[in-house]
């Protein structure tokens, strides 16, 4: 018999995809992420990290170095990161520098997570490569090169990262599947499964990261961070209601269509069928709306299935104030102990 992790006890982070809201500008989006990154830091969260995307509509987080500095300098203690960058979209030397600025102008706040995945569609991965040969097959290498770049072991190397060289930029390994699992635990670096929309493998990962973890100079024991999906509202009724503007989106990602996100509805069987709310729910599984009660009952239990030695939430509200206090809601969910679990 286990003692179970307490949710008041583990670190919680904000994963933000920057949402383009209908009727609004990318532009908009950008000051709506400082202002929740103001609010997340404030709150006491751990950490603030941006995806990478392109060529979708309802998504503006495509130049995510670029906003990590954005949100670092209107910040000041809360970490800044990416969750991640898609490396087989960029050169390692071409982030290790990006990041070594970063870094140093930012010093011991900025984490790099990395995935390998082309967060964009064939024809964009395309455009972003100029070609797609090998570029997912060599992510562990690649992974190895950048974490050389930003080593100390690389001085008399004749390609070197400056910025960047010896600074060490925490990395993250990202991911949806046991492949990446196993790759963090052998390299010995921690782990961020991407559960708030790949829900699948959760636990198998899980299992793979740890047993195959290796003890490295950065970490001496797994760490393993798990991204959900919480929206919190002073009343059910209310949650339930802003989280139709997230299940719309996931129907556009079924249909293939891009859009903006959408205002939240009443009721969303005028939107979806039987079998793409089917689809959506499966996506979703790992997704927590309710009142603030309803959603500590629920995290909690996540956390003692999961084991998860961090979490990550994104809250994908098209009110930008009714955003902001489902982070602070959940923010008070960690300042009571939670129940124990054996």
């Amino acid at each position: 018999m286990t003692q179970s992790k307490k949710l008041s006890e583990i670190p919680v982070s904000v994963l933000d995809l920057v949402p383009v809201l209908a009727g609004h500008t990318p532009a908009d989006s950008f000051r709506n992420s400082l202002e929740l990154a103001q609010a997340a830091e404030r709150l006491g969260y751990k950490r603030y990290w941006m995806a990478e995307h392109h060529n979708m509509v309802g998504i503006a987080s495509s130049a995510t170095a670029v906003l990590i500095g954005y949100i670092a300098g209107g910040t000041s203690t809360i970490r800044v990161g990416s969750g991640g960058i898609m490396l087989p979209n960029h050169a390692p030397l071409v982030v290790a520098e990006q990041f070594g600025t970063l870094a140093s102008l930012y010093p011991n706040r900025i984490d790099l997570g990395l995935g390998r995945a082309p967060g964009s569609d064939q024809l964009t991965a395309m455009a972003l490569r100029r070609s797609l040969t090998g570029s997912v097959n060599d992510f562990p290498d690649n992974v190895e090169e950048l974490r050389t770049y930003l080593s100390n072991d690389n001085s008399t190397s004749p390609v070197r990262a400056i910025p960047g060289e010896g600074l060490n930029v925490p990395l993250y390994i990202l991911g949806s599947s046991t492949f990446g699992a196993q790759l963090a635990g052998l390299m010995g670096l921690p782990y961020a499964f991407a559960s708030h929309f790949a829900p699948t493998y959760l636990q198998a990962a899980l299992q793979v990261y740890r047993e195959n973890f290796r003890p490295s100079e950065s970490l001496k024991e797994p760490y393993a961070m798990v991204a959900l999906n919480a929206i919190v509202a002073d009343t059910e009724q209310e949650a339930h209601r802003l989280a139709t503007s997230l299940y719309a989106s996931f129907i556009n990602v079924i249909r293939g269509k891009s859009q903006p996100l959408q205002p939240p509805v009443d009721n969303m069987d005028d939107i979806w069928d039987a079998n793409e709310a089917y689809a959506v729910q499966q996506m979703l599984r790992y997704s927590f709306v309710g009142n603030p009660e309803q959603v500590k009952e629920s995290l909690q239990s996540f956390v003692d299935s999961t084991q998860a030695d961090e979490l990550i939430i994104s809250s994908h509200i098209y009110d930008q104030a009714a955003r902001v206090r489902s982070y602070e809601l959940i923010a008070e969910l960690k300042q009571e102990p939670a129940s124990v679990t054996i």
